[in-house]
């Protein structure tokens, strides 16, 4: 199973993660297929929050969701903070919602079925 989950770099005491798309089977810091972001949790980002700084691909990471990967718990926190997860149920919820939708007849069949 392929899984999208933190990867840990940095010196000690002073951690960084890159969010990595890796099989299940691999360590955590060992083989992985590809790097779709990166979290720093001791970095405070330019717009003042407390949660550290993230960057992420997110045109890779629905990718990867498309095909199937499953994010860890705190990655799955991630994408939702990051918007990607949001995104993708407002699209999901959208082509639902049209597939179910009936189309409303023309002003012109209207007056043709002897309306007025």
């Amino acid at each position: 199973m392929v899984r999208i989950r933190l990867r840990r770099v940095g010196r000690k005491n002073a951690p960084m993660y890159r969010i990595v798309v890796a099989d299940s089977q691999s360590p955590r810091d060992g083989r992985f297929i590809e790097v779709i972001g990166q979290y720093s949790p001791r970095e405070v980002p330019a717009d003042g929050a407390k949660t550290g700084r993230l960057t992420l691909l997110a045109d890779r990471a629905n990718y990867w969701l498309d095909v199937g990967a499953q994010p860890s718990d705190t990655v799955r926190s991630l994408l939702r903070r990051a918007g990607v997860l949001k995104i993708r149920h407002e699209a999901r919820v959208a082509v639902k919602r049209q597939a179910g939708a009936v189309p409303l007849k023309d002003d012109s069949e209207r007056g043709a079925a002897g309306g007025d």
